[in-house]
């Protein structure tokens, strides 16, 4: 009789991230109270290093708070294209190690190594090496969670932050979620957690034990799916770019933009979203805009190609058309996306018919080898060029 094989999933999480680059990049930080974020007016903690978390600062907490808490507060504005670049080059080291990698943002993705153990090892074993390239290749830390479902390797990563790995034993996840509190559970915001803390349901394992009709007739169709979690039951497979309905790139900026200043943004965000394609050897049918206005009011523009494509600068002429269709009241971020993904065929050797497509495949097969070997930000346009000044 055969058994069915335990998946192996790891939750990677990069260390406050964005504090962590800044304070690698510039030596003089590290150690320092800092924090990534925006004004004092409005701005909001994206990152904290862990020297401000004794005083109870977090990110997503009014920078104006931040300030108060910490009289001393280092802010420093953030760099998405820097953050970027170094995400690549985290990504690079996750598919050294499995083609199954989905990514969840900048800094944390989930990656099933089941079937990488044969020639990587066990789990723990990927786990630690993954930990080991990112500290010496890199310079920066990641806690993992290791597991049989990602709901729980997500949990498992966050318990000992930073620098942390957790491995939950196998058959072992109901007993691993049991004694934590039912915020934890994925969906349980502060109105769920006030009708689970009435009716005594304060651990996990209390949701787990809890009556399925009766967490259904209290919370609605959410009910059922905390109780499965609760109980281990997360049948949800990792999501690799190559199985993506799109790939996309966005970023917030710390001041409003509007006009041509917007262009050199969403002229990296294009490139960024082509050299993902190129690595999950996908082309995309469409491309599209999103506009986040500062009012939080969200336009996005969406153009269908005559032909499917992974090139950059394709992506940012159609994306800088559709900003053309959008007013031009201030913004707070963009966003590049490329859609109706499907697989890149292979362009013959000696096939002429496409000169201008053939060119352009072996510039990008270029700058790939580039990226590879020197990293995403070795070779950049020149408006890009001249954000970076």
């Amino acid at each position: 009789m055969m058994h069915a094989v335990r998946r192996a999933i790891l939750h990677v999480d990069m260390d406050a991230f964005y504090a962590s680059v800044e304070q690698r990049d510039d030596p003089v930080l590290r150690g320092k109270p800092l924090v990534v974020g925006g004004s004092a007016r409005r701005g909001v903690v994206l990152a904290a290093s862990y020297a401000v978390r004794p005083f109870g600062i977090r990110s997503a907490m009014p920078m104006a708070r931040a300030l108060r808490l910490c009289p001393d507060l280092l802010v420093v504005p953030p760099r998405f294209d820097r953050y970027s670049e170094v995400s690549e080059e985290v990504f690079r080291i996750f598919h050294a190690f499995t083609p199954e990698v989905e990514g969840l943002s900048l800094d944390e993705a989930f990656l099933d190594v089941t079937r990488s153990i044969a020639l990587h090892g066990e789990p723990v074993e990927q786990a630690r090496r993954i930990k080991v390239r990112i500290r010496d290749e890199l310079g920066l830390t990641a806690s993992v969670g290791v597991a049989e479902v990602k709901f729980a390797a997500k949990i498992a990563s966050d318990l000992r932050k930073p620098d942390g790995l957790v491995v939950v034993p196998a058959g072992g996840v109901r007993e691993f979620l049991a004694p934590l509190p039912v915020a934890r559970l994925w969906g349980v915001g502060p109105k769920t957690e006030e009708v689970l803390l009435r009716r005594g349901l304060k651990r996990i394992g209390d949701v787990a034990a809890a009556d399925r009709e009766d967490l259904e007739r209290e919370l609605g169709s959410i009910g059922p799916w905390l109780h499965d979690l609760a109980n281990g039951v997360d049948d949800r497979a990792v999501e690799p770019d190559r199985e993506a309905k799109s790939v996309g790139a966005e970023e917030t900026f710390e001041e409003d933009l509007a006009g041509d200043d917007l262009l050199p943004f969403i002229h990296g965000q294009a490139l960024r979203v082509a050299s993902r394609l190129r690595r999950a050897g996908l082309r995309a049918r469409s491309v599209h805009l999103k506009i986040k206005f500062a009012d939080f009011r969200i336009a996005t523009r969406q153009q269908t190609l005559a032909e499917p494509t992974d090139d950059g600068g394709e992506i940012y002429a159609v994306a800088r058309r559709l900003l053309a269709k959008v007013d031009g009241r201030p913004v707070r971020l963009t966003g590049v996306h490329a859609g109706d993904l499907g697989a890149r065929p292979q362009l013959g050797l000696f096939d002429e018919s496409q000169p201008a497509a053939r060119k352009r495949a072996r510039l990008n097969a270029s700058l790939d080898r580039i990226a590879d070997r020197f990293g995403p930000g070795a070779v950049v346009p020149a408006d890009l060029l001249a954000r970076k000044k």
